[in-house]
């Protein structure tokens, strides 16, 4: 077998004159063969390590699948010279949109470096304007300083454009010669900008180009059932942080039921069950959700599911002809009952600031009997007196809600019920204002979906089929799966699992979802179980109601994609 030296001087020969020359001075041969092949493998370290001129992967923008939920990314080459702290895109790699949770709507590539912050960068907006907030955090998630401006390259620059339309929840990110830009009409949309920005990060860099990216659905969120089972209040923090980087404004939190009061009261302490939410802790709730641009919805149920208020107060329950009291009825025909209620709604209204308050209204049983007016003759006769001698029963619920909506209403507030609130045909009218949180079609009395969008109603979607995730799962329910809501449900999938038909479907009539957590077997799961059986589901509804239209990645991509970007 040939030696190396050997196949070396053989190569050499062919360059070097002659055989015989070669012969004669082959110590001198071998010794220029090795120095060439030592300054050759020096030199391809040094390039390997040192270069400038090099790109290590690190500096590389990773390749990535399609975004989530869009066709609509333009994959254009980007190429440009190095910039200090920022990276740069081959040349002969497609620039992609970033992979986000929910994914962004469109995204128009260019050209030019990825971004990543550097030790020097900032984060810039003016000082005394709305947006410090949103730089003051922005900078301490990625460790850096921020300033009044101006930008420079390698920054980040928040600014407000009023008139840049789309909402205030739409926004703009640009990322040009080595300069990020995030441009909103509010500062809603300048918030989900950043977390769009963080999540790019994530998962490798900001690649050049224009994002534009706005919700589909206004309203989109969480419902806690605080009442069956106590959350702390460092726990529903938690998930109010976890609905931020979701891109989720709603929390709602439903404080009243028959096993538990769990909110701090000073008109009626006696009412409070021992593990409660002081009111100071409901404060600071209050404001960290503000902060994230979430809006806390509070709801105390009524005339049903008042069980622990009768408790203290078991004068005011309902009884039946038979004189047999109804679990978590009020009586309605009685006016204390109505005092009581509207005392604690005027205590709790203060503690709630945002735009909505939610009345209840859903599973009256006294409505459930076969014949309501021969169970119950004192709400039939109260019915009569109050709205005339054909009103039922229905009438004189309506007409509860109605009552208890009137002071709120005049105080700002957009109200709420649960479809099953609402009655149809009576003598008297629920106010076509007032938004239906749709839950369910099964109950005694209630109505599928499609009357209440024909009457121009608008809805909220929280379908008990996909969107209930109910402590125990009794009553046949099954905890939902983000793969269920991912590849089969939308916003316009009320009911069941079918949608309605498309003139209804849009955003202008169904307003959003929220994904509802039930404690009515309060012990089935720990809190920590609670939090991360609804992980998934609850990122597979924010890509639903950001984006509607039918994702192009895989359930399976997904689910990598929303543990890799979490924060």
């Amino acid at each position: 077998m040939r030696q190396p030296w050997t196949k070396l001087q053989t190569k050499l020969g062919r360059v070097l004159p002659g055989p015989a020359l070669l012969r004669d001075h082959r110590p001198y041969v071998t010794w220029l063969a090795v120095a060439l092949f030592l300054t050759v493998a020096a030199v391809a370290y040094a390039v390997e390590a040192g270069d400038p001129g090099k790109k290590t992967p690190a500096q590389t923008v990773p390749s990535a699948p399609d975004p989530v939920g869009t066709g609509e990314s333009e994959d254009r080459a980007g190429s440009a010279a190095p910039v200090p702290g920022v990276s740069t895109v081959p040349a002969q790699q497609p620039v992609k949109a970033p992979r986000t949770v929910p994914a962004v709507r469109n995204f128009d590539a260019g050209d030019g470096p990825a971004w990543r912050p550097s030790p020097g960068t900032k984060v810039v907006a003016p000082g005394a304007g709305s947006l410090a907030d949103e730089s003051r955090r922005l900078a301490g998630e990625l460790k850096v300083h921020r300033s009044d401006g101006p930008a420079r390259t390698g920054d980040v620059e928040l600014k407000l454009r009023p008139a840049q339309g789309g909402g205030p929840e739409a926004y703009r990110i640009e990322n040009k010669d080595g300069r990020v830009t995030i441009t909103a009409p509010d500062d809603a949309g300048v918030f989900y900008g950043t977390r769009t920005l963080l999540q790019a990060l994530r998962g490798g860099a900001l690649p050049p180009g224009t994002i534009d990216d706005a919700p589909d659905r206004a309203q989109r969120g969480l419902n806690l059932d605080i009442a069956r089972k106590h959350f702390t209040a460092d726990w529903i923090e938690a998930r109010l942080h976890e609905m931020a980087e979701l891109k989720l404004n709603q929390l709602g939190l439903h404080f009243s039921d028959d096993q538990a009061f769990r909110v701090e009261s000073d008109e009626h302490p006696e009412i409070v069950s021992k593990e409660h939410l002081t009111k100071d802790e409901v404060r600071h709730l209050v404001k960290t959700a503000a902060s994230l641009h979430i809006t806390v919805v509070p709801e105390i149920d009524s005339p049903g599911h008042l069980g622990a208020v009768l408790d203290a107060h078991p004068d005011l329950q309902l009884k039946s002809a038979s004189g047999a009291p109804v679990r978590g009825a009020i009586d309605i025909a009685n006016p204390r009952s109505a005092k009581l209620v509207d005392e604690l709604l005027k205590e709790f209204e203060p503690l709630f600031p945002g735009k909505y308050w939610h009345l209840g209204g859903d599973e009256y049983l006294a409505l459930a009997a076969s014949n309501p007016e021969l169970t119950y003759p004192r709400l039939a006769a109260k019915a009569k007196s109050e709205y005339g001698p054909d009103a039922k029963i229905a009438d004189l619920a309506a007409g509860w809600l109605n009552d208890r909506a009137a002071p709120l209403k005049k105080a700002g507030k957009t109200l709420k019920a649960w479809n099953d609130g609402f009655t149809e045909g009576g003598k008297v009218a629920t106010p076509k204002d007032r938004e239906v949180e749709y839950w369910t079609g099964k109950e005694i009395n209630a109505r599928e979906p499609l009357p209440y969008l024909e009457e121009g109603r608008k809805v909220v979607n929280l379908n008990d089929e996909y969107l209930y995730y109910v402590l125990g799962e009794p009553n046949d329910f099954t905890y939902p799966t983000g793969k269920r809501i991912y590849e089969e449900w939308t916003p316009a999938v009320l009911r069941g699992s079918k949608p309605v038909p498309g003139r209804y479907a849009g955003p202008d009539q169904i307003l959003g979802a929220r994904f509802a957590v039930w404690g009515d077997l309060a012990n089935a799961q720990t809190t920590k179980q609670v939090a991360d059986g609804i992980q998934m589901p609850l990122a597979a509804m924010s890509q639903k109601v950001w984006d509607p239209r039918k994702p192009s990645a895989s359930w399976a991509d997904f689910k990598e994609l929303a543990e890799r970007v979490r924060p």
